[in-house]
């Protein structure tokens, strides 16, 4: 999959209220390419330890939620939608859980879509979009993970 999002400046009010990025190169071996993807003869297959990627992301982005709602001196209760990286539904639902967020105002597209990696957080705000989940003002936040071990969140106002 393929996803982009785009950003057009206004005047007054901030959209993008803040975002944190992480990294932790101790986990790389955790969910890694076996192989680079330029000229090698080598074929290149994702690698992951399963259940320690699921430990890592639970924990970590919660970690990332709550530092972008901290930093915004807000509380779980101001969000008013979750726009989570799709890479599995069970890290989805413990995310939301450890949140304190009903799943239903979690966007969920893993069942439509798979795992579409960094695709996924444009793919589920383009069905937040098109289902008009999203109200001028809500609150959203995104968070995704990604191999190395990477992870982050944003908090952002919708305006439309």
């Amino acid at each position: 999959g393929a996803g982009a999002v785009i950003l057009e400046a206004t005047e007054g009010e901030n959209y993008i209220l803040s975002t944190s990025l992480f990294s932790d190169g101790e986990g790389a071996d955790l969910l890694h390419v076996d192989a680079g993807i330029c000229m090698s003869e080598k074929i290149g297959f994702i690698e992951m330890n399963g259940r320690e990627v699921f430990k890592h992301a639970v924990h970590n982005l919660v970690h990332a939620v709550d530092e972008v709602i901290d930093s915004n001196q807000l509380t779980k209760n101001d969000i008013d939608w979750l726009v989570p990286h799709q890479a599995n539904q069970r890290i989805i639902e413990a995310t939301a859980k450890k949140l304190s967020m009903d799943i239903d105002r979690v966007i969920m597209t893993i069942d439509q879509h798979a795992n579409t990696s960094a695709a996924s957080v444009p793919l589920a705000l383009y069905q937040g979009v098109q289902e008009n989940r999203f109200k001028k003002g809500d609150l959203l936040l995104l968070e995704a993970m990604g191999a190395g071990l990477t992870w982050g969140g944003s908090l952002v106002r919708w305006s439309l």
